[in-house]
Protein backbone atom coordinates (compact mmCIF):
# COMPACT_ATOMS: atom_id res chain seq x y z
CA UNK A 1 0.00 0.00 0.00
CA UNK A 2 1.27 3.50 -0.78
CA UNK A 3 1.52 6.12 2.20
CA UNK A 4 0.72 9.74 0.98
CA UNK A 5 1.43 12.58 3.09
CA UNK A 6 -1.71 15.32 3.64
CA UNK A 7 0.32 18.84 3.16
CA UNK A 8 -0.57 21.32 6.14
CA UNK A 9 -3.24 23.73 5.86
CA UNK A 10 -2.37 27.11 5.02
CA UNK A 11 -3.62 30.73 5.36
CA UNK A 12 -4.75 32.48 2.15
CA UNK A 13 -1.24 34.53 2.15
CA UNK A 14 0.69 31.72 2.46
CA UNK A 15 -1.50 29.91 -0.08
CA UNK A 16 -0.16 32.90 -2.30
CA UNK A 17 3.26 32.92 -0.93
CA UNK A 18 3.20 29.19 -2.49
CA UNK A 19 1.64 29.62 -5.90
CA UNK A 20 4.06 32.99 -6.40
CA UNK A 21 6.87 30.32 -5.38
CA UNK A 22 5.85 27.76 -7.89
CA UNK A 23 5.09 30.48 -10.80
CA UNK A 24 8.98 31.55 -10.84
CA UNK A 25 9.97 27.52 -11.68
CA UNK A 26 11.92 25.96 -14.59
CA UNK A 27 9.97 24.41 -16.86
CA UNK A 28 10.87 22.90 -20.06
CA UNK A 29 8.55 24.88 -23.09
CA UNK A 30 6.41 22.61 -25.24
CA UNK A 31 7.25 22.58 -28.76
CA UNK A 32 4.10 22.62 -29.73
CA UNK A 33 4.11 26.18 -29.18
CA UNK A 34 2.48 28.29 -26.39
CA UNK A 35 -0.84 30.05 -26.07
CA UNK A 36 -1.63 34.06 -25.09
CA UNK A 37 -4.73 33.82 -22.57
CA UNK A 38 -7.08 36.79 -22.72
CA UNK A 39 -11.07 37.87 -21.89
CA UNK A 40 -13.28 39.04 -24.67
CA UNK A 41 -15.88 40.46 -22.21
CA UNK A 42 -17.96 41.77 -25.08
CA UNK A 43 -18.82 38.34 -26.19
CA UNK A 44 -18.28 36.73 -22.26
CA UNK A 45 -15.68 34.19 -23.57
CA UNK A 46 -12.35 33.21 -22.74
CA UNK A 47 -9.83 33.61 -25.77
CA UNK A 48 -6.22 31.47 -25.89
CA UNK A 49 -4.55 32.94 -29.33
CA UNK A 50 -2.06 29.89 -30.15
CA UNK A 51 1.83 30.85 -31.63
CA UNK A 52 4.02 28.50 -33.03
CA UNK A 53 7.67 27.88 -32.05
CA UNK A 54 10.76 25.40 -31.77
CA UNK A 55 12.83 25.02 -28.94
CA UNK A 56 16.62 25.23 -29.76
CA UNK A 57 18.98 23.36 -28.20
CA UNK A 58 19.50 25.96 -25.34
CA UNK A 59 15.81 25.07 -24.22
CA UNK A 60 14.63 28.77 -25.40
CA UNK A 61 11.17 29.52 -27.29
CA UNK A 62 12.88 30.29 -30.95
CA UNK A 63 10.42 31.76 -34.07
CA UNK A 64 9.99 29.38 -36.77
CA UNK A 65 10.60 31.08 -39.25
CA UNK A 66 13.54 33.23 -38.26
CA UNK A 67 15.60 30.83 -35.94
CA UNK A 68 15.27 34.02 -33.58
CA UNK A 69 14.55 33.59 -29.33
CA UNK A 70 11.03 34.84 -28.74
CA UNK A 71 11.19 37.71 -26.24
CA UNK A 72 9.51 37.24 -22.77
CA UNK A 73 7.83 40.89 -22.90
CA UNK A 74 6.41 42.33 -25.77
CA UNK A 75 8.37 44.28 -28.89
CA UNK A 76 7.44 41.25 -31.34
CA UNK A 77 4.29 41.34 -33.16
CA UNK A 78 3.64 37.67 -34.14
CA UNK A 79 1.06 35.96 -36.29
CA UNK A 80 -1.51 33.57 -34.22
CA UNK A 81 -1.59 30.29 -36.29
CA UNK A 82 -5.69 29.60 -34.06
CA UNK A 83 -7.87 31.46 -31.54
CA UNK A 84 -9.47 29.27 -29.55
CA UNK A 85 -12.55 30.72 -27.43
CA UNK A 86 -14.85 29.03 -24.74
CA UNK A 87 -17.96 30.50 -22.62
CA UNK A 88 -15.86 28.08 -19.69
CA UNK A 89 -12.42 27.06 -18.84
CA UNK A 90 -13.76 22.75 -19.67
CA UNK A 91 -15.22 24.55 -22.90
CA UNK A 92 -12.56 26.33 -24.05
CA UNK A 93 -10.00 22.59 -22.77
CA UNK A 94 -12.43 20.92 -25.03
CA UNK A 95 -11.98 22.93 -28.15
CA UNK A 96 -8.10 22.32 -27.52
CA UNK A 97 -7.87 18.95 -26.71
CA UNK A 98 -10.43 17.23 -28.23
CA UNK A 99 -11.08 18.83 -31.32
CA UNK A 100 -11.34 16.71 -34.51
CA UNK A 101 -10.80 19.82 -36.82
CA UNK A 102 -6.94 20.04 -36.13
CA UNK A 103 -4.37 17.90 -34.02
CA UNK A 104 -4.04 19.17 -30.75
CA UNK A 105 -1.29 21.53 -30.09
CA UNK A 106 0.25 20.99 -26.98
CA UNK A 107 2.20 17.93 -26.90
CA UNK A 108 3.23 17.84 -23.01
CA UNK A 109 1.26 17.10 -19.94
CA UNK A 110 2.77 19.99 -18.02
CA UNK A 111 1.67 22.36 -20.52
CA UNK A 112 -1.81 21.01 -20.41
CA UNK A 113 -2.11 21.37 -16.43
CA UNK A 114 -1.01 25.04 -16.65
CA UNK A 115 -3.14 25.45 -19.54
CA UNK A 116 -5.95 23.95 -17.41
CA UNK A 117 -5.13 26.26 -14.34
CA UNK A 118 -4.64 29.28 -16.25
CA UNK A 119 -7.88 28.67 -18.20
CA UNK A 120 -10.04 28.22 -14.53
CA UNK A 121 -8.46 31.69 -13.28
CA UNK A 122 -9.81 33.78 -16.34
CA UNK A 123 -13.27 32.03 -15.45
CA UNK A 124 -13.95 32.97 -12.56
CA UNK A 125 -11.77 36.66 -13.68
CA UNK A 126 -14.58 36.78 -16.55
CA UNK A 127 -17.66 35.43 -13.91
CA UNK A 128 -16.60 38.09 -10.98
CA UNK A 129 -15.68 41.00 -13.42
CA UNK A 130 -12.29 41.05 -12.09
CA UNK A 131 -8.66 41.84 -13.78
CA UNK A 132 -7.24 39.13 -15.80
CA UNK A 133 -3.04 38.53 -16.18
CA UNK A 134 -1.46 35.21 -17.10
CA UNK A 135 0.55 33.83 -14.99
Amino acid sequence: MVQTSTPQKLSPNALTDLDNRLSHRFIELDPGGYFLIYLDRENSVICAKHFTNVINDKGLACDPETGEPLPCEGGVQRQHSYVYTGRTAKELCIAIFESSDRPCPVTMMDHAAYLGREFVRAELALLAGQEYVQD
